[in-house]
């Protein structure tokens, strides 16, 4: 049991080691700044999608009250 563990961590080494390719810095930033800005995109939608809600909401209970 022992023995099978010790082998599959050195076939893990093995892989990220030899096999692996790792990007660049400049792909690195650049991926980075993609997904943040996706990020912040999908933030203001939901942002907006809440106020429009909230107002939606909030005009409709006027109307029964």
């Amino acid at each position: 049991m022992f023995k099978r563990f010790v082998n599959y961590c050195k076939e893990c080494y093995d892989e990220l080691a030899h096999k692996t390719t790792w990007p660049t810095m400049k792909e690195l930033s650049h991926s980075a700044m993609v997904v943040l800005s996706a990020s912040l995109i999908i933030a203001l939608v939901v942002f907006l999608m809440d106020v429009v809600f909230e107002n939606c909401m909030k005009f409709i209970y006027q109307l029964f009250s």
